[in-house]
């Protein structure tokens, strides 16, 4: 008798640590989806927006990758910031490209600007000329015309101006994750258009204030 009840033991214990290891199995699953989309698509999950890896298009040839912009290694991370900002100085757009520069950083979505950082309305002014001087809004442009310039068939307007709001979260992951936050309550998609750019700006003040900026100011 004694022997029968430890082999039911036996069996309802092995049941139950099966159980137990598909749950977790399955929740590592979910959690790897949720990192991933939070990279690649066009809604990026709260808890992941940090941007991560080698840009697929124009990453290997400007060499660079998001994960070299880091709180933990400030060296690196300046000299990505200055890396990408030459671009900004070097690269002269035609008439047709710099109105199509102008409306991805100033028009569109109301233009993309360096709050966090100083007061400018957006990143240039109307004429596309450089409207903040901080080292962030020159990476920025830099990145805008990089694409325009060498990948302007590949592009679109909207997927530059994502692509811009990608490296604005790097700079200021603290902040843009309170931003999120606030979009999802709100039941407004956390693409980077939306997170990054001016059509929402200011919708996270008066929250509690997030990590610090990364990189100089």
């Amino acid at each position: 008798m004694t022997e029968k009840i430890s082999n039911k033991l036996l069996v309802v214990l092995a049941l139950t640590l099966f159980v137990v290891a598909f749950n977790s199995y399955k929740l590592g699953q979910l959690g790897d989806t949720v990192r991933i989309s939070g990279v690649t698509g066009s809604a990026v999950a709260a808890g992941s927006i940090v941007p991560t890896g080698i840009p697929v298009v124009y990453g290997q040839e400007m060499g660079v990758s998001y994960d070299d912009i880091s709180p933990n290694d400030p060296y690196t991370t300046d000299a990505t910031i200055r890396k990408v900002g030459q671009y900004d100085m070097d690269i002269e757009l035609t008439p047709a490209q710099n109105e199509r520069y102008v409306n991805i950083l100033y028009f569109m979505e109301n233009g993309i600007s360096c709050e966090y950082c100083c007061g400018a309305r957006a990143i240039i002014f109307e004429n596309g000329d450089p409207a903040c001087g901080c080292a962030h809004s020159y990476a920025m442009r830099g990145i805008a015309k990089y694409l325009i310039t060498k990948h302007g068939n590949e592009y679109t307007d909207a997927e530059i101006l994502e692509e811009v709001g990608k490296w604005k979260t790097l700079f200021f992951p603290g902040q843009i994750q309170q931003k999120a936050a606030i979009l999802q309550q709100k039941g407004i998609e956390t693409s980077y258009i939306n997170l990054a750019s001016n059509k929402y700006r200011g919708i996270e003040q008066g929250q509690t204030a997030g990590s610090g900026m990364v990189g100089g100011c």
